[in-house]
C-alpha cells in the first residue's frame, strides 16, 4: 500500500498486468474485453499472468456485457468461472448481481459468495445501477462483501464523487468503498481528498499502434462502436506512476 492508499488497476492483458506492477499497483482486477466494462477473463489469461506479476490478481467473474440480470444457465457459468479462477490461482473475485427491481440480487450473491470461499469478493459497478444506493450498501455488508467498486451512480468517480463521500461515511469502516470510473492523474487528488477513501481503482490506459504491417482497412472484427481494428489500449507504466505519486503525496 502507499502510504495508506492502495491503487488497483483493471487490465485485460498479460501485458497490461505486467506494466500495473511495474508503475505501483497493489492489485489487480483482471478482466477480458474491458470496452464492455469487463468480463470473465480466460484461465490462460488468468495463468500468464499470474505467472508474471507477484501482486494480488482478483478475476472478474461477469459472463456477459450489458445489465446485471441473470439467467438460471447464465449463473451456473458463473459459479463453473468462479470454481476455475479459484483452482488456477485468482487471489480474489470481482462480481455483483441485480434484480430486476434494481435491488442487489441477496439470494444469489449468497451463493455466489459461498462459491468464492475462502477468497475476498468485491462488488463491481453493478451498484452503480441499482435503485437506492444506501440500502444497497447495508445488503453488501450483511452479505459479508469485502468491498465495493463504485463511480457514485454516475458517469465517472468525479462526478459521484458526493456519493461516493456519503457511502465512506456510511461505511465506517465495515466495507471498503473504492472509487473508479474515469480517475485519471488530473483528477485523483480531488477524488482521494473529496471522498475520503483509501483504495482507487483505474486504467490508466494509452493507445499502442499494431505492429501489423498488412491492414484491411475494409474489414472490422467487432461492432459499429467496437474499438480500432489497429490500436491497442495498454496499461501505461508512466500514467501508473504518476497515479501512485499523487496517492503518496496526499498524506
Amino acid at each position: 500500500m502507499a502510504d495508506g492508499f492502495l491503487m488497483e488497476v483493471c487490465v485485460d492483458s498479460v501485458e497490461s498486468a505486467i506494466n500495473a506492477e511495474r508503475g505501483g499497483a497493489c492489485r489487480i482486477e483482471l478482466c477480458s474485453s474491458l470496452l464492455e466494462g469487463g468480463i470473465t477473463p480466460s484461465i490462460g489469461l488468468l495463468q500468464v499472468v499470474k505467472q508474471h506479476v507477484q501482486i494480488p490478481v482478483f478475476a472478474m467473474i461477469r459472463p456477459r456485457g450489458g445489465d446485471f440480470l441473470y439467467s438460471d444457465r447464465e449463473v451456473e457459468v458463473m459459479k463453473r468461472d468462479i470454481h476455475l479462477c479459484k483452482s488456477h490461482g485468482a487471489d480474489g473475485v470481482v462480481l455483483g448481481a441485480l434484480s430486476e427491481d434494481g435491488s442487489v440480487d441477496t439470494e444469489l450473491c449468497v451463493e455466489l459468495l459461498a462459491a468464492s470461499r475462502p477468497l475476498p469478493v468485491t462488488f463491481h459497478r453493478a451498484f452503480d445501477m441499482v435503485r437506492d444506493p444506501v440500502v444497497a450498501m447495508e445488503t453488501l455488508i450483511a452479505l459479508g462483501f469485502e468491498r465495493v467498486l463504485t463511480s457514485g451512480s454516475d458517469s465517472s468517480a468525479l462526478e459521484g464523487l458526493p456519493l461516493i463521500k456519503r457511502l465512506v461515511e456510511q461505511a465506517k469502516g465495515r466495507i471498503i468503498v473504492m472509487p473508479g470510473g474515469g480517475i485519471t492523474e488530473r483528477n485523483l487528488q480531488r477524488i482521494l481528498e473529496g471522498s475520503g477513501a483509501q483504495e482507487f481503482h483505474c486504467s490508466a490506459r494509452s493507445s499502442k499502434d499494431s505492429a501489423m504491417k498488412f491492414r484491411n482497412s475494409c474489414v472490422s472484427m467487432g461492432a459499429a462502436l467496437s474499438a480500432p481494428e489497429y490500436a491497442l489500449k495498454v496499461s501505461d507504466v508512466s500514467k501508473i506512476r504518476t497515479l501512485n505519486a499523487i496517492a503518496k503525496n496526499i498524506l
